[in-house]
């Protein structure tokens, strides 16, 4: 199995040592394609490229920093998977103008990013104003009115970007985040796109009173890549605690034998990336390595 790692990185995007004063000229002088090296040479394959970089860096997704990017993909074989904008994204919101903006977004990195070839590109459909909606207290007639008008919305945005950019449908997947899982399965078929089981965020609840079994079964013929971190596991009827998911592997409560056995008794090819900082990503292998070795 492949064993990836997230590219945002904040010790590396904003090293501790630095002066206020070196900040500005160390961040815009970033080398992106210098990161994924050392991630690379950490054991990592692929590096998930954050595409909210670009708020703080528009440089990293430049066109000559592409060109860095897929030199070393070629000189190494490195593989890529893209995790498109979210922050400041709402591509289901009912408010036309930040909708058509937050598509905008997203196609601007996809485009940038097409030479790379990423294996996939992870998308969050919905944004922070449907969780707010999804979290609040609701009449639940209501609420599924709601909710189904934040898909609908976020059906057309994911149209939009498939139609602006020719990418190939199963090559978006979109991930299982604070939204209702049953919705988000829809949205899939729909427009037959792939999905992103994020381990951590089914654990915590976020898509709803799910068992992370029963979703991985019901994902797996259009399974793309798994976000794996740990997290304690919700109980329904209790308030979802954010914060607890992102978790080093074996510090919560996801079974990782059982996943991993499961996935290799399906033939999973896709990335498994880990959400997490080096030192967690590093400890989690050693996790792996533990609990079904042969798999490393």
């Amino acid at each position: 199995m492949r064993f990836g790692i997230m590219a945002m990185q904040l010790g590396a995007l904003i090293p501790s040592k630095l002066s206020p004063a070196e900040l500005p000229a160390y961040v815009a002088n970033f080398d992106h394609a210098g990161l994924a090296r050392d991630l690379h040479g950490r054991g990592f394959d692929p590096i998930e490229l954050g595409g909210d970089l670009v708020l703080f860096m528009p440089h990293t997704f430049a066109p000559p920093a592409i060109e860095r990017l897929a030199a070393l993909k070629a000189e190494t074989g490195l593989t890529y998977t893209v995790h498109l904008p979210l922050w400041s994204s709402e591509p289901s919101t009912l408010l036309d103008p930040v909708r058509r903006g937050s598509v905008q977004a997203t196609v601007d990195c996809i485009r940038a990013t097409l030479p790379l070839d990423p294996e996939v590109y992870v998308f969050h459909a919905t944004g922070a104003l449907a969780a707010e909606f999804y979290r609040m207290r609701l009449p639940e007639l209501a609420r599924q009115v709601i909710l189904r008008q934040f898909q609908a919305r976020a059906q057309a945005s994911l149209a939009a970007i498939l139609a602006e950019t020719g990418l190939p449908s199963r090559k978006l997947a979109i991930e299982t985040i604070e939204f209702p899982f049953e919705l988000t399965v829809e949205l899939a078929e729909a427009l037959d796109l792939s999905f992103c089981l994020d381990t951590g965020h089914v654990l915590s609840g976020f898509s709803g009173p799910l068992d992370l079994f029963d979703a991985l079964e019901l994902l797996l013929p259009r399974l793309a890549e798994i976000h794996l971190h740990d997290s304690p596991r919700w109980t329904p009827g209790t308030d979802i605690v954010y914060g607890k998911d992102h978790q080093t592997l074996g510090l919560g409560d996801l079974d990782l034998g059982r996943l991993l056995d499961r996935l290799a008794e399906a033939q999973y090819g896709g990335p498994l990336v880990l959400e997490l900082t080096v030192p967690e990503a590093v400890a989690s292998l050693e996790v792996i390595r533990r609990v079904r070795p042969h798999l490393l």
